[in-house]
């Protein structure tokens, strides 16, 4: 069995790097323990002899409901490291862009088209999307919070809130959640109420346009970085390639004084209690059993099993339990504490690693990092998926396999990785290129899509 890679001293299972898939390292009988990343990932489901392929035939999930746990922790601080600079768009805030950009943000789906003419015309990013009318209560309010998040995101410049006029999230109710704004920045525009709603946008953006020019890069601490962690499309190599380059990226930038955030709540299912054990207090590990607990509930309100993952595409890779699935995912949070749990529509506040409640569907979780307040996102996958959102959604490839056959979808190669190779270094300088404006695979190639997640009524 030469050539599989054993993840843990205590693991029975290796993998096989040309495939994904698990191997059995000794003989595991029904009813045993597999176990990966030093941990179990389900029971095998029948006697497993040693150099057999495990997977679905012959291995099951043991996850169930919701689960009692105890806070230990286990975690100390990162040491810090001397801040590092990069070229940056300061706010009038104090916040920081990596990006200088005009986003145009509908109220409501039915002027979408409208915004997306507008922004042909002058080359702002158009938010489009399905929601903003006949919802109710808090399924309107989540719609709400979600776009206040991306207006004030600090990579945009500027910002045209495109409404109709007779939607339940009009313009008036738009600016009760959103609260203070600043002109210059933020404008309204009510398409029933303009002749020419498309030239009036037009004319509005032109002078967002102006306001935006005022803005130069200029060096800005790496602390001032808040980071999402995504993965999607993962193969059995993502949690041995992508996710801890991706994890060691973090715990650097946490050890400068910057923020990372970890979403796709259903993916910590199963390796909740590693994140629980690194929680900074019982206030935070309070917070995070609460937040595996309600969306085990979401599921289970729905009369779905908590366990039904992973996909197709992510069996097909080699990943055979959400155990495993998620032994994976939590590792692009490195190894530094647990500083604060969000709600979905918060907004990141503290430096170091946050959760933030949220589903794993990629397109939601994608616009959840950056409505919080994430100015680019750290994408992993085994797969492949030419995703993004509206900041820089940086794809890491779990293989080179893939990065050679989607160049065009793949911005960095963490495949080496499987051949001893030293990839901290590069990786780091890549973020800090595109934090300083180089164009990452979705902006080139203008995939920049928001999702919003909905749980409620449509009239």
């Amino acid at each position: 069995m030469t050539g599989l890679i054993k993840i843990n001293p205590a693991d029975n299972v290796a993998v096989d790097p040309a495939t994904g898939h698990k191997t059995a390292l000794n003989e595991i009988k029904k009813g045993g323990r597999v176990i990966k990343y030093g941990y179990p990932i389900g029971v095998a489901t029948r006697d497993i002899s040693p150099g057999e392929t495990v997977h679905t035939d012959s291995l099951a999930t043991l996850l169930s409901g919701k689960l009692e746990y105890s806070y230990e922790k286990s975690l100390k601080p990162l040491p810090s490291l001397p801040d590092d600079y990069f070229m940056g768009y300061l706010r009038e805030n104090g916040e920081v862009g990596i990006r200088n950009d005009i986003f145009i943000i509908p109220t409501v789906g039915c002027v979408n088209g409208v915004a997306r003419e507008a922004a042909q015309r002058t080359g702002a990013i158009a938010l489009t999307h399905p929601y903003g009318c006949s919802q109710l209560g808090d399924d309107q309010l989540i719609t709400q919070r979600v776009l206040c998040g991306l207006i004030n995101s600090p990579n945009a410049a500027g910002v045209l809130v495109l409404g109709l006029g007779c939607e339940n999230n009009g313009i008036g109710q738009m600016k009760r959640v959103l609260g203070e704004y600043n002109p210059k920045r933020v404008r309204f525009l009510n398409a029933q109420e303009a002749q020419d709603d498309v030239g009036a946008a037009v004319e509005l953006i032109n002078e967002l346009k102006s306001y935006a020019n005022s803005f130069k890069r200029s060096r800005q601490p790496v602390s001032s970085l808040r980071i999402g962690l995504k993965c999607g499309g993962s193969d059995g190599l993502s949690g041995i390639t992508a996710n801890p380059l991706i994890g060691r990226l973090c715990d650097r930038i946490v050890s400068m004084g910057g923020g990372c955030v970890l979403t796709e709540v259903p993916e910590m299912f199963g390796a909740e209690t590693i994140l629980m054990q690194r929680c900074v207090s019982r206030e935070v590990f309070d917070k995070t059993v609460l937040l595996i607990n309600s969306f085990k509930d979401y599921f289970t309100r729905h009369n779905q099993a908590v366990y039904e993952n992973p996909s197709p595409g992510n069996k097909e890779g080699g990943i055979t339990t959400l155990e495993e699935k998620s032994l994976g995912c939590i590792q692009k949070g490195g190894s530094s504490q647990v500083v604060d749990v969000l709600d979905y529509g918060d907004r990141v506040s503290l430096p170091g690693l946050s959760l933030l409640n949220g589903p794993g569907n990629d397109m939601v979780a994608v616009t959840n990092l950056a409505a919080c307040g994430c100015q680019l996102i750290l994408f992993s996958t085994g797969r492949g998926t030419p995703l993004g959102t509206v900041v820089p959604t940086i794809k890491i490839s779990t293989n080179t396999a893939l990065a050679s056959r989607k160049p065009g979808w793949i911005d960095f190669d963490a495949g080496g990785i499987i051949n001893g190779e030293e990839l901290d270094g590069d990786f780091y300088r890549y973020i800090i290129s595109v934090a300083e404006g180089r164009l990452c695979a979705n902006e080139k190639n203008n995939q920049r899509e928001i999702a919003i997640f909905k749980d409620g009524v449509t009239l």
